[in-house]
């Protein structure tokens, strides 16, 4: 089989040098494209936002944003920037204003790292700083982009179908300099069903990709047994979890915990549904790429 390389360096201010590249592989059936990382060490939950009446991003009232240092508020500000930019010429959000960016995704994707911490420490480790977590679904960075700044200890990977947008996450990767992330261009029912890839995770997570039962069957076959899956939902998800009780299972997991994230801001209350794995994912799990949509579990 062929192999076609598209390799872009990077500049680093770092005296150890470092290559970022994807790997196109042919199709049927679509391989994982990945864009390599290097590490580099560490350096139910309620949260409260305000609505803002200022374009200043820096008088929102963003409590986590505002636990960050000042390099990565800095990493933050650039990837918003990139966003709204490549936003002109792509549909990567509907949000168009940079405080709106900052309140509706950035405080939304920080927030679900107290969750991630509080259960992982209670049930899966006694170290929460060096975990290996994909962003299934991963679209515009969102939540995954935003952990890996947040949490540069973390081995973050970005999983997403679509070329463009993969495109659009090697370029922020390479202007925020992060070295904790890899992109991955594929289906996540293909990456499931891939040795090199499935339970492989510490932790699964997914924001505004699909109804908890076809994320079940996305996400789980991915994380390792005694790991996490954290899916982001909206503000009364209780039907749609009770619906996905059967996939979670199947999968090889139970629901551990709905953690609630209030907002004050017109988005409203939003919350972290946590679920464990308790034991392997059958290896007919995931199904092929489009079955867990159309026949969801």
């Amino acid at each position: 089989m062929l192999i076609s390389l598209c390799a872009r360096a990077l500049i680093s201010s770092s005296p150890v040098s470092f290559g970022h590249f994807i790997k196109h592989l042919p199709v049927p059936p679509l391989k994982p494209s990945l864009l390599k990382f290097n590490p580099i060490p560490a350096g139910k939950t309620i949260l409260t936002l305000s609505s803002a009446s200022s374009d200043d991003v820096a008088a929102i009232d963003t409590p986590h944003f505002h636990t960050l240092n000042s390099h990565q508020k800095h990493q933050i500000h650039l990837y918003i920037d990139s966003l709204l930019q490549w936003n002109q010429k792509m549909n990567l959000t509907a949000v168009k204003e940079e405080n709106e960016v900052m309140e509706r995704h950035v405080e939304d994707s920080l927030a679900i790292i107290d969750p991630i911490r509080e259960s992982y420490l209670s049930r899966c480790s006694s170290s929460f700083e060096n975990l290996s977590l994909v962003d299934v679904g991963s679209g515009a960075g969102l939540p995954g982009l935003v952990l890996a700044i947040a949490c540069p200890g973390w081995k973050v990977t970005l999983l997403e179908s679509m070329n463009k947008r993969c495109v659009f996450l090697e370029h922020v990767v390479e202007l925020i300099g992060l070295r904790n992330v890899q992109i991955v261009r594929d289906r996540a029912e293909n990456l499931g069903q891939n040795l090199d890839f499935r339970e492989h995770f510490d932790v699964a997570v997914a924001r505004a990709v699909a109804e908890m039962r076809v994320l079940a069957e996305y996400c789980l076959p991915l994380v390792r047994v005694g790991g996490l899956f954290i899916a982001a939902k909206g503000h009364d998800p209780q039907e749609e979890v009770t619906r996905a009780e059967r996939a979670i299972h199947l999968m090889g997991a139970s629901l551990l915990q709905t953690c609630f994230v209030e907002s004050h801001s017109k988005y409203g209350q939003r919350t972290a549904i946590v679920c464990l794995k308790d034991g392997p994912t059958p290896r007919k799990y995931p199904r092929a790429p489009g079955t867990p949509s159309k026949l969801p579990l």
